[in-house]
């Protein structure tokens, strides 16, 4: 495949990705939660989205995938650390967020499907 190929593919993949991030946050918002920020980036990586429930920071990666078990295995146990030290970087960064429990969470965005939410994923 040339180039122009790889570079539609890649801006595909990009928009659905923003596009399913967007969609997590609309439903998680439905369910009750604050969103605090959507691809907060920091210099040890991108948190897909913050949100806040209560007394509880919740950083949720997103993943659209075919299926449920497609989206969980996708969050890899290097992701898990990119995003906890992400994370950690954010509430030092924030004290009035640092008496809050914290919670990692991932939103799977299914083909013709509701978002499936787990909650406390890693």
């Amino acid at each position: 495949m040339d180039s122009s190929g790889n570079l539609a593919k890649r801006r595909k993949a990009w928009r659905r990705g923003h596009l399913s991030e967007y969609l997590a946050a609309l439903y998680l918002f439905a369910k009750g939660y604050r969103i605090l920020a959507i691809r907060h980036r920091t210099r040890l990586g991108e948190i897909d989205i913050i949100a806040r429930k209560g007394d509880l920071a919740v950083f949720i990666e997103v993943k659209a995938r075919r299926g449920e078990r497609e989206a969980i295995d996708a969050v890899a146990p290097a992701a898990q650390r990119r995003i906890r030290a992400a994370s950690d970087l954010w509430l030092a960064r924030r004290p009035e967020h640092a008496l809050l429990s914290q919670r990692y969470d991932i939103v799977a965005i299914l083909p013709g499907r509701w978002p499936k939410h787990f909650q406390d994923a890693f």
